[in-house]
């Protein structure tokens, strides 16, 4: 798939567009587009409302991006591989997002790792849009806005999304879930590690990078043999992984350091979207993505709801001590929690 530029990209004539802030995200204003981004991280009730305004203006003008995914573990260098992935395509003539997910600060619930200053060639450029955002304690390693803000970079006319996890392995499938590929970061030392890797991982990785692969280009091509091998293992026990549709999954050694392999892998990327575009399998996760979307906001705000409710907060803690005492079984308190909650 050859992704249009943002200049080749045809430009759609803005509807009857009343709200400024929403005019500025569209005209591609990086600062309007921080503060929307903003906006929807805030909790305060005005602040959601004015950007659920923003958001269903948008709408309209989203979706012409390719989302991508990127996760391992800390030290496989996501950062330096994002930024020398975001370098490459700005100098093709593309326009660049990245959502770098940061683990939040145990003090004040803020970005604690700065993203934004590791990236510090890429942040410069004036076709690059980089957001260090908080997790928030979110599971999965995203922030809880990040869907929105995703709708919100492809508005502002991003050719391409990329969002940063924070890769401590809680739930790779949520980035899996709101992505249109998700790419998996390896160390070229893995080693025994990949023994202790979890398959399920390595499959919901659409494209595998060995990272750094120039510090020991030996070491680099024993684990990409031994992903290889974990993958053909998947693969016969009968729970192949998706990838290009033929079990295959690619496997691209990469030096973010020197730029090698960055190309390989963006012509990976490229043909897989291809493909599932010719195949109609994007147009059905992305219909997927949007309605598992829905009900997870759904379930998020019911509990809310729920652990707001005057008659459930007053008894909350004590039915929780009584179930972790044993006085009191599971299935009991959350029936007399919930007939609380709905009377």
């Amino acid at each position: 798939m050859a992704l249009p530029s943002s200049a080749e990209r045809a430009a759609t004539p803005p509807d009857l567009i009343e709200d400024e802030l929403a005019l500025q995200v569209l005209a591609g204003d990086r600062r309007a587009l921080a503060k929307a981004i903003t906006l929807l991280e805030s909790t305060r009730p005005e602040h959601q409302q004015r950007a659920r305004v923003v958001l269903d203006t948008l709408l309209p003008h989203t979706g012409q991006s390719l989302r991508l995914g990127i996760s391992g573990v800390p030290g496989v260098g996501k950062s330096t591989f994002i930024e020398a992935l975001g370098l490459s395509l700005v100098a093709g003539g593309r326009k660049v997002a990245v959502l770098a997910i940061d683990p939040s600060s145990t003090v004040n619930g803020g970005s604690i790792l700065g993203d934004k200053t590791r990236m510090e060639r890429l942040a410069v450029s004036d076709s690059a849009f980089i957001r260090p955002s908080p997790s928030s304690g979110t599971l999965g390693g995203v922030a809880e806005r990040t869907r929105e803000s995703i709708l919100l970079c492809e508005a502002a006319k991003f050719d391409v999304i990329v969002v940063e996890t924070v890769g401590v392995g809680q739930s790779e499938t949520t980035v899996a879930g709101m992505t249109d590929l998700f790419v998996l970061l390896q160390l070229p030392n893995a080693g025994d590690d990949l023994q202790a890797m979890k398959k399920g991982v390595m499959e919901l990785a659409d494209i595998i990078v060995v990272n750094k692969s120039d510090l020991d280009p030996i070491a680099a091509e024993r684990v990409e043999t031994q992903i290889a091998a974990v993958m053909r293992a998947a693969r016969a026990s009968g729970n192949p992984a998706h990838a290009l549709g033929t079990g295959v999954t690619p496997i691209v050694r990469v030096s973010a350091r020197t730029g090698e392999g960055i190309e390989s892998f963006w012509n990976h990327a490229c043909e897989l979207q291809s493909r599932r575009q010719a195949d109609g399998s994007f147009a059905t996760r992305r219909r997927d993505q949007a309605l598992t979307w829905t009900w997870d906001l759904v379930h998020a705000a019911l509990l809310a709801e729920f652990q707001r409710h005057p008659a459930v907060r007053n008894v909350l803690a004590q039915t929780l001590n009584a179930v972790s005492e044993s006085r009191l079984a599971p299935a009991t308190a959350a029936r007399h929690l919930l007939d609380l909650f709905v009377s």
